[in-house]
């Protein structure tokens, strides 16, 4: 059936900021969405809230809106633009379930929109717990014995007939959101009631909980027709117990026979069939293993993260391809682009292995619980590929940059065996390095097996790896022994640590494979690469058919596994700048190991190779590419890392010049830059030692900013303000980071924090815009709300600002992109740091401002002079734009137990939001719903409670008498309240969590207290009362404000005017219109 010519424009919604569990791979796959409706010729319109994604970028749809995500909001763009279908299974459950919302509710009958690829009902089937039990069951497909309930008694009374464990599973939630395992009646109380709370229908299934059973997924298509075929199937090494998102996943599974592989394909297709889903659907079974049992666990309706994985792992665009199915084209109309000769019906058949890693946030958060469960923790995720599963396992570790070269973690060595066989029961991000450790101490295999139900091949295939590690260490390095560990993924650098030698027998060339989708049946022609050690080298030939000797080749690495502080802005950095070198007659050749992004999408560059992004792997590459430069400044600290490297073998480093880099980050270079330049920064020192530390903030002065150099994301990082805090400081980070760089630290100056991004050829510059940050310095630039254009600086602070970007940049001799931090105080600028490369607000200032800044650093690099680009030098427009525009950290603390939410110099957010509107008040209201704010009208009994410390109460009494005014009863612990007492406002004591009861927890769960305001001097550790205090909190979805400046927008904000129903909705793609002709 071709294409349905009623569908002209359609309108397509994202999936918001990024969260732990719903994160870059809804980017990845909404571009591909739009790509393929303008291929189509359909009009598209774009709406999400996220302004770091190339999603949102002008370049992808016709008509962009960065809009808070509600279904109000969706309603006003529908009017506004009146498209003819909505496409609501690429934007993850955010899309989902504002669709869904729009369809119950009649708008979109009364809109006459249809709904594409999926109906109402086959979404309920799916995604509502009883609805899904009873199609299962009339499939006569298994399910665990569980019921569906909607209040808290239902669910502990069928607890006690199956028996604990059990498990909880909210309705229309992600990534685990409020369930859990619950081993006792407490634990199902606790869980079970915050389930309910935060599913949107109030609804959870408890079911019997069968963790230890093997978990599989199917990937699975169907078109209009009822064509029906799997792309994928995959495997958890982790059993069912352990959320998908936080399991290393292999694909295709290993440890099936046919018979079973058979039947779970069968199972998959026949519930896609039943729930008449028309596009891609993702089905999870748990499977007995010792038998020929399994049950259905879930059915996701729409794209999802495997999705992007299994499109990765198989070559097969999976987005693609739903989007033409979703536009009326069947299966057998739609060409495979990889191979170009067969339809989009051929099952995508794998010559290699394929393993997913996580990349779990608990090296930033040391205090963080790091168990794993059904609720998802990993930030992101990396992929590899392997001719065999050792391989494919040790390019995994190497690549999720916790400095391991192997699954060897130093901390499980200095354990007794009886101390490692005891820590097997400990399910947690480190379980798989604790297996390992076990079975180089020669544990027994059903032992382990008995502990940890990993299955047996899994661990056969990790002693394999395990023998050989202990090879390497023991008798001479034989060239056998040698080309044997490179074989299966050892580096020269492990192989000469373990081995203990300087020189290696002759080294053996990588070869490359191509990712086909056809097992190498049919001619491909992807550009698509991953490296082995045997004889054939795919890529050597293709280069040879394929590439324009006249052109310039340009090797650009991506930025790796998304994490908090280096996330999905360095991805948009990385694709525009591969499309931009292509426009300019280059040939852009993309190496990353990200399965999630848009960077990793086969057509994206001319070629691609999905591989670590380590000097040895990157070398390979170099060797068989052979190409003339490479771009590091757009992929974060991960590419930054190999500027020396690429340095030492002579590769030239298009932009600034590796030196600068250098330079800006080594503490001494840059004192002696800022001496040239005669900028004045904070006094401080370096240090290696605690010794050295306590005497330089002796010398310095307290309050002082603690952290490691060279790190991004402000890993590690402090505000001490007192030895005991330099001693616990020092203590943690020899123990988690490398001290071959010292330890800076600088005075704490309290101000305002600002930020420049700034463009230089060499010569010239030029600064699309600065923004400035609401809150003081001392909380993390990527934690605070951040104002473009900024809103109290005098005219002589802002040209400061621009007069030293410009010294910076000329003295660093920057071409491409540079990011400096400042603090203001009493209108003397002070310079924090300088960065010579993208920084995460560069799309966010892009699309703002309609400068394409990517674009042109490129342009820079290659040669070209800012003058002639038609955006002009200096300050973008005199610094004038018509709209403003905030930017609203958000988190996911939810996700992350133990950790403090208390903002400080450390990044903790894991997205960001977008509110553009002409006015500031009108933008930051956009800003903050798009977060998820609510503005709440004080009712009979609400109340908000206040624990600040000392420094912080002159300003809470002034927050608490606007706060008491509005209505609201003021709560506050005892040293808080006296204060604020004493200056005539009326506040209740409430007794600290340590407290006898009735104390501060009563309140909490009484429902009555609608927000909090809480400072302390100390944070991070999960033992003070504090800290548990605002995790309660949040527990609870109670608004906690950890940051005095946050709490008083979000005052003004509840006494001014919050309805966002009458401002203007943006479309952004005009203003980047507007932008290139120079308006």
């Amino acid at each position: 059936m071709p294409k349905d010519p009623r569908i002209k424009k359609v309108l397509v919604i994202g999936s918001g900021p990024i969260i732990i569990g719903q994160a870059a791979e809804f980017d990845y796959s909404g571009t591909q969405a739009c790509r393929a409706l303008k291929s189509e010729g359909v009009e598209t319109v774009l709406v999400n809230s996220n302004p770091a994604t190339i999603m949102t970028d002008p370049d992808i749809a016709d008509h962009v809106y960065i809009e808070p995500l509600t279904a109000e909001v969706i309603e006003r763009i529908i009017e506004k633009e009146k498209p003819d279908a909505i496409l609501p299974n690429l934007g993850g459950q955010m899309g989902l379930n504002l669709s869904m919302e729009l369809a119950r509710n009649g708008f979109l009958d009364r809109s006459g929109v249809r709904l594409l690829a999926c109906k109402p009902d086959t979404i309920d089937r799916a995604e509502d717990r009883q609805l899904f039990k009873d199609t299962m069951e009339k499939l006569h497909q298994p399910i665990i014995p569980s019921k569906v309930v909607e209040d808290l008694d239902d669910a502990l009374d069928f607890a006690e007939v199956i028996g604990y464990p059990v498990i909880v599973r909210p309705a229309f939630t992600m990534g685990g959101t409020g369930g859990g395992i619950c081993e006792d009646r407490e634990k199902l109380h606790e869980i079970a009631t915050n389930g309910l709370r935060l599913s949107p229908i109030h609804q959870i299934l408890v079911e019997k909980c069968i963790s230890g059973w093997k978990e599989i997924e199917y990937e699975v298509m169907r078109d209009s027709k009822g064509n029906v075929i799997t792309v994928c199937n995959m495997e958890n090494l982790d059993p069912v117990g352990i959320h998908t998102g936080d399991s290393i996943v292999v694909a295709p599974s290993q440890t099936l026979s046919d018979k079973e592989y058979q039947m779970l394909r069968t199972a998959a297709l026949d519930i896609i069939t039943e729930l008449g889903i028309e596009g891609g659907c993702n089905c999870q079974f748990a499977l007995k293993p010792d038998s020929f049992e399994y049950a259905v666990i879930e059915v996701n309706p729409r794209v999802s993260r495997s999705s992007a994985l299994a499109s990765k792992a198989t070559g097969y665009p999976i987005a693609k391809v739903a989007t033409k199915i979703a536009l009326g084209y069947t299966l057998d109309e739609i060409t495979n682009d990889v191979t170009g000769e067969t339809c989009a019906c051929f099952e995508p058949a794998l010559d290699y292995v394929v393993v997913k890693y996580p990349k779990w946030p608990f090296d930033k958060f040391v205090y963080a619980d790091k168990s794993l469960g059904t609720q998802m923790m990993a930030t992101g995720e990396v992929m590899a590929i392997g001719n065999n599963f050792e391989h494919a396992m040790m390019k995994a570790v190497s690549s999720t940059e916790l400095g391991l070269d192997t699954m060897t973690l130093p901390d499980f060595e200095k354990l007794t065996t009886e101390e490692v066989i005891e820590h097997l029961h400990v399910q947690d991000s480190e379980r798989a390095f604790c297996v390992y450790e076990a079975l180089k101490r020669g544990v027994a295999h059903d032992v382990i097996y008995d502990i940890t139900k990993i299955d047996w091949w899994f661990l056969d295939k990790l002693q394999h790896l395990a023998d050989i590690e202990m090879g390497l260490k023991n008798g001479e390095l034989t060239t056998e022994k040698y080309l044997n560990a490179k074989r299966f993924g050892f580096l020269d650098k492990t192989i000469k640590r373990l081995a203990g030698v300087d020189t290696l027998p002759e080294a053996p060339k990588a070869a490359f494979k191509m990712v086909d989708t056809c097992a190498a049946e049919f001619a491909a022609k992807t550009p698509y690469f991953y490296s082995t050690y045997d004889e054939d080298n795919e890529a050597k030939p293709f280069i040879a058919e394929r590439s324009d000797p006249d052109k310039k080749k340009v090797l650009v690495f991506g930025s790796g596994p998304i994490r908090i502080g280096q996330g999905i802005e360095f991805d948009y950095c990385s694709v525009h700048a591969v499309w931009t070198l292509k426009q300019h007659g280059c040939e852009a050749i993309l190496v990353n190991n990200n399965p999630e992004t848009v960077s990793t999408d086969f057509d994206t560059g001319d070629r691609l190779y999905f591989d670590p992004l380590n000097p040895e792997s990157v070398d390979h590459i170099i060797e068989t590419e052979k190409p003339d430069g490479c771009l590091v400044q757009f992929g974060g600290q991960t590419a930054i890392k190999l500027a020396k490297h690429m340095d030492d073998i002579g590769l030239p480093i298009l932009g600034t010049p590796a030196d600068a880099i250098d330079e800006a980050e080594d503490r001494e270079r840059f004192d002696e830059l800022l001496e040239r330049c005669g900028i004045p920064r904070p006094e401080g020192r370096t240090v290696f030692t605690l010794d050295e530390a306590l005497q330089a903030a002796q010398e310095v002065g307290y309050p002082v900013l603690m952290r490691p150099s060279y790190v991004l994301g402000g890993q590690n990082m402090i505000v001490a303000y007192n030895s005991a805090d330099v001693i616990e400081y020092m203590g943690v980070i020899t123990k988690h980071v490398d001290m071959s760089h010292p330890v800076l630290m600088d005075k704490y100056i309290l101000g305002t924090e600002c930020e420049v991004d700034a463009i230089c050829d060499g010569t010239d510059y030029l600064v699309p815009g600065i923004m400035q940050q609401v809150e003081r310095t001392g909380v993390h630039s990527g934690d605070s709300i951040c104002v473009y254009p900024p809103y109290t600086f005098s005219q002589k602070v802002i040209d400061t600002l621009v007069d030293y970007t410009g010294r910076f940049a000329r003295e660093l001799k920057v071409v491409g992109l540079v990011n400096v931090q400042y603090a203001v105080q009493n209108d003397r600028v002070y310079v924090i740091e300088v960065n010579p490369r993208s920084s995460r607000t560069v799309p966010y200032i892009s699309k703002v401002t309609g400068v394409p800044m990517v674009d042109l650093a490129v342009r820079c690099t290659l040669g070209e002079k800012l003058k002639d680009m038609g955006y002009g030098t200096g300050l973008w427009r005199n610094g004038k734009s018509p709209y403003y525009a905030v930017k609203v950290p958000v988190y996911s603390f939810l996700k992350l137990h133990g950790v403090d939410t208390m903002l400080g110099p450390e990044m903790k957010s894991t997205g960001e939001v977008l509110g553009i509107a002409p006015s500031f008040h009108e933008a930051m209201m956009k800003g903050l719903v798009a977060a998820g704010y609510q503005f709440k009208t004080p009712g009979p009994g609400s109340c908000v409670i206040i624990s600040v410390k000392d420094s912080d109460k002159a300003e809470a009494a002034e927050l608490a008498w606007k706060l008491h005014d509005y209505g609201y009863k003021i709560y506050g612990t005892p040293g808080t309240a006296k204060f604020l007492n004493s200056e005539m406002v009326p506040c209740s004591v409430v007794r600290q969590m340590s407290g006898a009861r009735p104390n501060v927890i009563d309140l909490l769960e009484s429902g009555l207290v609608d927000y909090i305001i809480s400072t302390s001097p100390h944070g991070r550790d999960p033992h003070r009362d504090s800290v548990k205090f605002r995790r309660k909190a949040t527990e609870l979805s109670i608004p906690t404000i950890t940051a005095m400046d946050t709490a008083r927008v979000l005052v003004d904000a509840l006494r001014g005017d919050h309805d966002i129903s009458q401002m203007e909705l943006v479309n952004i793609a005009n203003l980047h219109r507007e932008a290139a002709k120079g308006e």
